[in-house]
């Protein structure tokens, strides 16, 4: 497995971040850092992605930084270029796979089925994100989907919170999750970086209790 991937595992949580302002960028990184969470993957839904991840990089080096809702080999590029270290897709784009395995990026694409588990295999890919984790049936779907997969890890996106986070973490097929609840849109755009890093820290505490 790649160190990188290696980290976020270590890490438990990715925060999955819609950012509108790029000016918002070194804020959010700083109160990820304060609450614990050194990492994030900035998802191309918005315009200010790109640059997002290009002032997160240059500013705090420190941050496992990645881009998630990557939809084509152009996006993928752009987010290298910017900084970006993984790439993370909503399903299984076989053009974005192959530029990241070929530029040696860790990538994990989405997947949903067990074809789609195959395809990614196929690929040399052990670690992959499970998407949209809740709406497809959430933990239990993933432990049916999981079983004959021994050695793949996932990593549940979608429909994650603090509610649920705790039951995820606790199954080993989870490599980590990806959340969105603690670095909301409306949070950053507020300016309410307090309480993204008050809530960040709430799931980093829920990681350890879970993993030690």
């Amino acid at each position: 497995m790649h160190e990188l991937l290696e980290k976020l595992g270590h890490l438990g949580v990715v925060p999955v971040v819609a950012i509108e302002r790029a000016e918002d960028a070194v804020q959010l990184g700083t109160a990820l850092v304060e609450g614990g969470l050194p990492c994030a993957e900035i998802t191309f839904r918005t315009a200010a992605a790109e640059e997002t991840i290009r002032r997160i990089s240059s500013n705090l080096p420190g941050i496992t930084l990645g881009a998630g809702t990557v939809l084509s080999v152009d996006q993928a590029q752009r987010a290298v270029s910017a900084g970006a270290r993984f790439i993370v897709s909503p399903g299984f784009n076989q053009k974005v796979v192959i530029w990241c395995l070929q530029n040696e990026i860790p990538v994990t694409p989405g997947v949903a089925t067990p074809t789609e588990i195959d395809m990614a295999l196929d690929k040399g890919l052990e670690v992959i994100k499970f998407f949209p984790a809740e709406a497809l049936g959430g933990i239990k779907m993933l432990k049916a989907i999981a079983a004959p997969y021994v050695g793949v890890k996932f990593i549940p996106t979608g429909g994650i919170n603090r509610d649920n986070l705790a039951e995820y973490l606790a199954h080993k097929s989870v490599h980590c999750c990806g959340g969105s609840w603690f670095v909301k849109a409306n949070l950053i755009s507020d300016g309410n970086f307090d309480e993204i890093t008050r809530l960040t820290r709430e799931a980093v505490a829920v990681v350890r209790r879970v993993r030690g």
